[in-house]
């Protein structure tokens, strides 16, 4: 019975501090243009827009990472050599710039939405965004499709990408046609 007591007096001492922590994040990424995260569109059609662009040119990466939370993670799935599904990689907005950003760069690489579901509740947003991915803005088709599940926070005053979570297209795991409905 006390150590339960003294369980629960700890719990509800950190209470505090972690509502606290949870406010309002902070980050010593650069500030994000206003424009970029006044709305949940506004925030999405940003990171589509700063990953993308022809062979050669250099995307604004600290742009990129303005629009994360403190914290965020990009995890790309896949299937290991096995054939079993697998977490490729669990990445920090810089992470990815290192892993990913010289790839998109020299490549050229063009990610476009083709379709979106949102659920919210409050400040909490779970986004299903169905991508299509060119090397040119110009290919007839693409290298590949997918789903990115976005997990967005709005603190009231901007909104935050938390986290990045995908998985690529498949002949055996198409993207079903509820998640190609446009926006809303």
């Amino acid at each position: 019975m006390r150590r339960a007591t003294v369980v629960a007096a700890l719990w509800f001492a950190a209470v505090p501090i972690l509502g606290a922590q949870a406010q309002a994040p902070t980050s010593s990424a650069p500030a994000a243009k206003p424009a970029d995260v006044a709305s949940m569109d506004a925030i999405i059609k940003t990171l589509y827009g700063v990953i993308s662009g022809p062979a050669g040119q250099a995307r604004d990466w600290d742009r990129f990472r303005s629009i994360f939370a403190p914290g965020a993670r990009l995890i790309p799935t896949g299937r290991d050599p096995a054939g079993k599904a697998a977490l490729r990689a669990v990445w920090s907005p810089d992470d990815y710039v290192r892993t990913a950003g010289a790839n998109l760069e020299k490549n050229g690489f063009f990610e476009n939405e083709i379709g979106r579901t949102v659920e919210q509740y409050g400040g909490v947003v779970q986004v299903f965004s169905a991508y299509d991915s060119r090397r040119t803005a110009a290919d007839p088709k693409p290298f590949a499709r997918g789903i990115n599940s976005i997990q967005l926070y709005n603190d009231g005053t901007r909104w935050w990408v938390v986290s990045i979570f995908w998985e690529s297209e498949t002949p055996a795991n198409p993207i079903p046609a509820k998640y190609l409905k446009p926006g809303t």
